[in-house]
């Protein structure tokens, strides 16, 4: 895939990639899962997302040791880079692997850099098969050119999202990458608490999560790259609570509709 070729809007079908997504979703969960427990709870769990980078995705600063360490998975080069604010860094390869051997190998690169096990969860959230990650010994495909696709996806969606984000003035999440549903989000905020949450609650996920989660009013809107139940990319937008009268909402492009099963608008 040419250079010239990812400075279009690129194409992500599913079912070409599902192999590599797996895992990929399995490693950010796992780095995602770093952060969370290394950094101080933040309303609605933004402390746990991934950010986006120039070449992918990573924790942005993590205190560790009266210092710092950062991760990042970079899909152009494909590898996983830790460096920390004493001078230390270690990369390790992405490649054909299975989740445990991944899991190790951070494990190892991290206690290279002097940062001691973070005792995260093993058990995969969001996911119907959660197999712990320490014996997921399935040997997962990494295929190079979904990889860096995917970044390029991501990095041209949050440079809208910002956008997007920059014109409103009241409280708005970062443009953030949830690495349990697998998304880039961004959300608006009324201000206003919201009733107790009382929606469906995704595999392996407590529902403390998903109150804290949903505990003012607010709009989001995302780009997800599919699944098993729904295998094509989307971008989605919903209103949490839901909103009387947003599926007749008038709303553009043509292209763009609301999806009734799932509560949101989809494109």
């Amino acid at each position: 895939m040419s250079p010239n070729e990812l400075d279009l809007w690129p194409s992500l079908p599913y079912d070409e990639w599902k192999d590599t997504l797996h895992a990929v979703h399995m490693w950010t969960q796992i780095v995602g899962k770093i952060r969370l427990a290394k950094t101080p709870p933040t309303n609605h769990w933004w402390n746990s997302a991934l950010l986006v980078t120039p070449r992918g995705l990573g924790t942005g600063v993590v205190p560790s040791g009266g210092g710092a360490f950062q991760i990042d998975f970079d899909f152009v080069a494909h590898q996983l880079s830790i460096i920390t604010s004493r001078g230390e860094s270690v990369a390790m390869p992405l490649r054909s692997m299975s989740v445990a051997e991944f899991y190790g190998d951070v494990l190892d690169s991290l206690a290279r850099v002097g940062v001691p096990d973070p005792k995260i969860t093993l058990v995969p959230n969001e996911v119907a098969v959660a197999v712990p990650f320490s014996e997921d010994v399935q040997l997962r495909p990494y295929d190079r050119d979904y990889a860096r696709t995917f970044a390029a996806v991501l990095l041209k969606t949050y440079v809208v999202f910002e956008r997007f984000r920059a014109g409103f003035f009241g409280k708005a999440s970062p443009v953030q990458f949830f690495w349990g549903s697998f998304d880039l989000a961004a959300a608006r905020f009324s201000g206003r608490r919201a009733p107790a949450y009382t929606g469906g609650n995704p595999p392996n996920v407590n529902v403390h999560v998903m109150h804290e989660a949903y505990s003012h009013e607010l709009i989001s809107a995302g780009f997800w790259p599919g699944n098993a139940d729904a295998p094509r990319a989307e971008y989605y937008a919903y209103a949490m609570p839901p909103i009387d009268g947003l599926p007749a909402a008038a709303i553009r492009p043509a292209a763009a509709g609301w999806e009734a099963d799932r509560g949101e608008f989809l494109l």
